[in-house]
């Protein structure tokens, strides 16, 4: 008996749109994360807008500014967090300070705090884990979340980025020496305050950040700092520097002693008494 075959079909021709998912679905088998959306007729796709985070902001400024940004309710972004599974590292104990890494970020109708905080952890741990902070790190036999936290340091006191590397010089060789850091700006931050003008009182107050009472690192990070930062905290310039005193802008004094460090400090003193306001940070041991 002789076989019956069907009679041959046309081949179905895919349409412009199914050309297009099958070459998504293709993409997606074969790479992964690659998202194209798929605009109907007449759609125009979203500009998004710009949410720029500089350097040195406390997670407490990030917060509102997204807040603004979102045209949400004061202390929204901030409660968000509690919520939103952030990839911080144990040390954190869910504290973003320090990983809201400061870039410019889009922003578009479907952003929400959860979102622009992942983004924002997600990039800090991008920057600690590239090979040179990541080596300088381990070299210095520092975790990422302490060399985040040695960062925001230099990020609060240098007083521009030709400064950074110094900065942390002095840092290092304090806790080499076991000696507290005496930094204003940890104060400034338990005081929940920005300001270059320190008292005495201020550096006796009983905190984890008084690293005039404390010795070694703060508990936490105290701003989100730039990759400048995290650079010069795990590639210090070489230098025996143990004190520094920003005297006047554009001029910081780094010091080996303390002698050398209090001619510096009275010079700064002189040129505060005659031009008013502080103008520069004292650094350790400053006053």
């Amino acid at each position: 008996m002789r076989p019956e075959y069907p009679p041959p079909q046309r081949r179905p021709r895919l349409t412009r749109r199914g050309r297009l998912a099958l070459f998504l679905g293709t993409l997606l088998a074969v790479g992964g994360a690659v998202v194209i959306p798929i605009l109907g007729r007449g759609e125009v796709p979203e500009t998004p807008r710009r949410l720029l985070i500089p350097e040195g902001w406390r997670a407490q400024q990030v917060y509102a500014a997204v807040d603004r940004e979102l045209k949400l309710p004061p202390g929204s972004t901030k409660a968000a967090v509690a919520t939103t599974a952030l990839a911080l590292p144990a040390e954190a104990k869910g504290n973003p300070e320090g990983y809201l890494f400061p870039a410019t970020y889009p922003v578009t109708s479907k952003s929400t705090p959860a979102t622009l905080l992942t983004q924002m952890v997600q990039t800090a741990n991008r920057k600690l884990a590239t090979q040179a902070v990541a080596d300088g790190g381990k070299a210095h036999g520092m975790t990422p979340y302490q060399t985040a936290t040695l960062a925001s340091i230099i990020e609060a006191e240098a007083e521009g980025r030709t400064d950074m590397g110094k900065v942390a010089r002095v840092v290092h060789n304090r806790l080499a020496k076991s000696m507290p850091l005496q930094m204003d700006s940890t104060v400034n931050y338990a005081l929940n305050r920005s300001t270059v003008d320190t008292k005495l009182s201020d550096t006796r107050i009983d905190s984890p950040f008084n690293t005039y009472e404390r010795q070694g690192l703060p508990p936490t990070p105290i701003d989100s700092p730039g990759l400048e930062a995290m650079a010069a905290a795990v590639a210090p310039t070489p230098g025996d520097w143990l004190f520094f005193v920003t005297v006047k802008p554009g001029d910081t004094r780094f010091s080996a002693t303390y002698e050398e460090h209090k001619k510096h400090v009275a010079e700064f003193n002189r040129i505060r008494a005659s031009t008013g306001p502080r103008t520069g940070q004292a650094g350790p041991a400053g006053r």
